[in-house]
């Protein structure tokens, strides 16, 4: 089939057209990562998805076929994607929580890409966590720190080109959501971030259908995976790779935003220790609910709680 007809399945209009099973997805994508696709029709798919509101289904064919050239990267436990926009990012506490999980033994391989906001990228220095270029870079930084990042523009440039799109055609597409499944070490486990809450339950039933094993995905800080203490956090996902759902209380009693006005440089913080009392529970909280993910990816005997019990210290 050609991209054409992919595009015809979903316009055709009322009563006639359909949403695409998961290798019609996996076909279509196949399409649009090569160079020489019409770009006409890359928008326009990406255009009628965007309408017609994407299925699980196209999802896990999308993000099956963009994850096909990874088979290289070395294994991770944990897969931490950070694809949010910015618009409302605050400090990026999670990378800290990232770090201080990797400090735990567990491996951890974050990749993303956050458009013109360099709040990300900056931590990534701050907190000393490599970048890497290649898969053997990967491999060696993940031997020597259990963690490294992966920008999705060396990653994968024609999943970045596909993404860009977003300041052609003016609207967010399935790009962002399939970068978030990427997931291109297949680790067992992952975690993740969205901005609007109806997104959740759609990666994680897209997640069950690519045969994952553990996901947990919320509405964190600025789209990121990153728990506000203050709120009671709403998680979806798998378990054992089976669909699943909870709610996280809230440990910080009065309400707070995670966003400051003037966002603090995380090269101020070495450890847990110098973090104010609010910013300590959003690394702590973050860091245990992905290492409660990870363990349930990985076999391990990872408490979330008992995470938290070690390393927070309790607000009145």
């Amino acid at each position: 089939m050609r991209l054409a007809d992919h595009v015809r399945i979903l316009g055709r209009g009322p009563g006639r057209s359909r949403s695409l099973t998961q290798d019609e997805a996996a076909e279509a994508m196949g399409h649009m990562l090569r160079p020489d696709t019409a770009p006409e029709a890359v928008g326009a798919l990406l255009m009628l998805l965007r309408m017609k509101g994407e299925t699980a289904e196209e999802i896990a064919g999308f993000a099956a076929k963009a994850r096909a050239p990874f088979d290289d990267l070395p294994r991770v436990d944990l897969d931490w994607p950070s694809y949010a926009a910015g618009r409302t990012r605050g400090t990026p506490w999670f990378l800290m929580s990232a770090k201080l999980v990797a400090q735990s033994g567990t491996r951890v391989l974050l990749h993303g890409w956050n458009g013109a906001d360099d709040k990300v990228r900056r931590g990534l220095e701050d907190l000393e966590i490599g970048s890497a270029s290649n898969a053997d870079e990967a491999a060696s930084l993940l031997d020597r720190d259990g963690i490294a990042y992966l920008p999705l523009e060396t990653l994968h440039p024609s999943l970045f080109r596909l993404l860009g799109l977003r300041s052609v055609l003016g609207l967010r597409s399935c790009i962002n959501t399939v970068c978030r499944m990427l997931n291109p070490a297949d680790a067992g486990a992952s975690v993740q971030g969205v901005f609007h809450p109806s997104y959740r339950l759609l990666q994680a039933d897209a997640a069950q259908r690519l045969g994952w094993n553990s996901l947990s995905v919320i509405k964190g800080g600025g789209g990121e995976f990153e728990v506000n203490p203050s709120k009671d956090i709403a998680v979806f996902g798998l378990r054992r790779g089976q669909m699943w759902d909870r709610t996280q209380e809230a440990r910080w009693a009065a309400p707070r935003r995670l966003a400051r006005a003037d966002p603090m440089r995380l090269s101020g913080f070495k450890t847990l220790d110098d973090l104010p009392g609010f910013e300590r529970s959003i690394v702590v909280g973050t860091a245990a609910l992905a290492m409660e993910t990870a363990g349930s990816g990985i076999g391990s005997d990872h408490s979330e709680n008992s995470f938290a019990r070690r390393h927070e210290t309790h607000a009145a």
